[in-house]
């Protein structure tokens, strides 16, 4: 998979650095947690993973914490961090859980306080860049026309995906990727350069 977001693991420190080393693309739905990172996982808290550096948004810490377990498939652990996180960037990762999770109406609940995020223009962008270098295919039409980026319509288009109704999980996974490494990085920045919502 190409590095359309030039997502670097070594620019977030040496704990999420060395955890990010591996390469991933997850599955739409639960997937499986790897189970031989859960004792490392389970020792993470704000104090040891940013020890390299000072943290100046305490929610945006969190976020990259809730991010790190559901990177690895542990959807419960990371809703338990998400649902506590009282941002609209909690809300992303929390509605990003319950989509994997299958739970279409629920994540539409979360999505709904997310309104526009920050990362959506270039969500958009990279989502209209793998679309087009994979063949850009016909039949997935909505990323074509979007002129701004719809979280519902990736969501109907993920569900589709399971359900079989779209042969397309292939391009859907890399957006799920893609948008992971975006609101990461978006998190990580903001907890340790300035303090946003």
């Amino acid at each position: 998979m190409k590095n359309l977001t030039n997502f670097n693991p070594a620019n977030y420190g040496p704990v999420f650095g060395g955890l990010l080393g591996r390469e991933r693309l997850n599955p739409l739905g639960p997937g499986i947690p790897v189970s031989d990172l859960r004792e490392a996982l389970g020792n993470l808290t704000i104090s040891k993973t940013f020890t390299h550096t000072e943290i100046k948004n305490r929610d945006m810490a969190e976020c990259c914490l809730a991010a790190i377990w559901l990177h690895f498939n542990y959807l419960e652990e990371s809703h338990t961090i998400s649902q506590g996180i009282p941002t609209s960037t909690g809300s992303y990762w929390h509605g990003i859980m319950h989509r994997r999770e299958g739970d279409f109406f629920n994540s539409k609940y979360w999505f709904n306080r997310v309104k526009r995020h920050p990362i959506f223009p270039r969500l958009l962008a990279v989502s209209k860049e793998v679309n087009q270098e994979t063949g850009s295919r016909p039949d997935i039409d909505f990323l074509t026309k979007l002129t701004e980026w719809d979280p519902f319509k990736y969501m109907d288009f993920c569900e589709a995906c399971l359900s079989g109704r779209s042969p397309h999980e292939d391009l859907a996974q890399q957006i799920q990727q893609y948008e992971w490494e975006l609101l990461f990085d978006y998190c990580y920045r903001n907890a340790v350069e300035f303090s946003i919502q």
